[in-house]
Formats: C-alpha cells, sequence, structure tokens
C-alpha cells in the first residue's frame, strides 16, 4: 500500500492548496522553533490552518515539551495533530490526551544509532503516531528536523517492525529515494520539507517528480 504523503513547511495558503492538488494526505505547520525553515508565527498558522479542508490532517509542529506551554500554542492554532519534535514526557503526553481528546499526538523520534527500543515504548504511550526524524536535539543549538539528512532507515525499519503504531519517515525525502525509503522502511507515511523547496518556496516541478515516482511505487 502507497504510504500517505505529509507536505511540511508550508508557508501560505497557496502552498497549501497546491501541494494539497498534488496529492498530500496532511500538511505540517512550524511554530515557534530553536532552528530550521519553515517557521511561522501562531496567527500566520491558524490563519493557513482555517484554509485547510477537513478531510486533510493538519499538523502543528512544537518545540515545547510541556503541557503547559504546549496548550497555549495549540488552542491558537487549532490543528488536527500536534507534531511534538522534542522529547516529550508520557506525562505531557497524557495530559494532552485528557484536555483535548479529539486530538491526535505525534511523537517525534530523532533516529541514530543510540536509538534503543526501550525509548521507543516510552514514546508510544499516550500517542497516536511516531514521525522518525533525523534531527539533532542534544546539539548545542537543537536541530528539530528540516535538516535535509537522511538516517539509518534500518533502524528506522526495526522500528516500524517492533511498534503498533503508525510510523511517518521524515528526514532528507526526496523524488530521488523515496522509493527506496518506501521499500526499505514500509512506513505508514512520507513526510517532506527541503526536498520539495527551491529558493524557500514549495516547487511544483519537484512536487510533481516526487508523487510521479510514488505513484510507480509497487
Amino acid at each position: 500500500m502507497k504510504p500517505d504523503v505529509k507536505v511540511c513547511c508550508i508557508k501560505s495558503a497557496e502552498e497549501a492548496a497546491m501541494a494539497i492538488d498534488y496529492g498530500a494526505q496532511a500538511l505540517g505547520l512550524v511554530g515557534p522553533m530553536p532552528s530550521g525553515p519553515g517557521i511561522l508565527s501562531l496567527d500566520a498558522i491558524r490563519d493557513i490552518s482555517r484554509t485547510i479542508p477537513t478531510h486533510i490532517n493538519s499538523f502543528y509542529l512544537t518545540s515545547k515539551t510541556e503541557f503547559d506551554a504546549i496548550a497555549v500554542e495549540y488552542e491558537w492554532v487549532l490543528t488536527s495533530h500536534i507534531q511534538l519534535t522534542d522529547y516529550t514526557s508520557e506525562n505531557t503526553r497524557l495530559a494532552l490526551r485528557k484536555n483535548f481528546p479529539d486530538l491526535q499526538i505525534v511523537q517525534v523520534i530523532h533516529v541514530s544509532e543510540n536509538s534503543r527500543m526501550d525509548d521507543i515504548k516510552s514514546a508510544e504511550k499516550h500517542t497516536d503516531l511516531l514521525l522518525l526524524d533525523s534531527g539533532m536535539p542534544k546539539a548545542k543549538k537543537k536541530q528539530l528536523g528540516g535538516t535535509g539528512q537522511t538516517h539509518d532507515w534500518a533502524i528506522s525499519r526495526k522500528i516500524v517492525q517492533k511498534t503498533s503504531l503508525p510510523v511517518y519517515l521524515a528526514g532528507g525525502i526526496l523524488a530521488g529515494n523515496v522509493q527506496e525509503a518506501v521499500l526499505t522502511v514500509k512506513p505508514f507515511g512520507i513526510d517532506l520539507c527541503s526536498g520539495l523547496r527551491s529558493r524557500d518556496k514549495l516547487d511544483p516541478s519537484k512536487l510533481k517528480a516526487f508523487f510521479d515516482v510514488l505513484a510507480r511505487i509497487a
């Protein structure tokens, strides 16, 4: 089965419409972050999210890790999903679940050779989706996504095989490697940002090339 596609780093209502026209099932809107592309104000995200059709999933990306700080942002943007780009505790996610029962909670795992299944099991609790990315949350200046770098997909494949949750794969994916990524990892979904942009704008030629490749994957 072909994976769902989430186009991240959406910066305008026009980009959102373009991504949907080409076949995206989900859109990512990036809130305040310590670094990375696509960062928008909460006001801009709220305005864009209001234009997204209800059958398209909207992901709000936050770098906050405590419930109160996350809730302040989420109550402003009111997307269908919240993507927790940094480590959060089980208690934080449980509080999100209790206070926003209709919200889909997405925990990001930044995959490295040190990734342990015990950490994955903890991340699964009070979570609806996992997203495997290539950030460096322990760097002096945190990188929590949008790096344009791949990681070891063999590790991601093991995570997909062992978790009961749907998994999105992110990190350096583009038309040239999406077939290998899908066949290797077999994720529920693919998440792209830099691989679809040129000069900081969503590029229709890259969108077309990507979805053309995806259409040919058996």
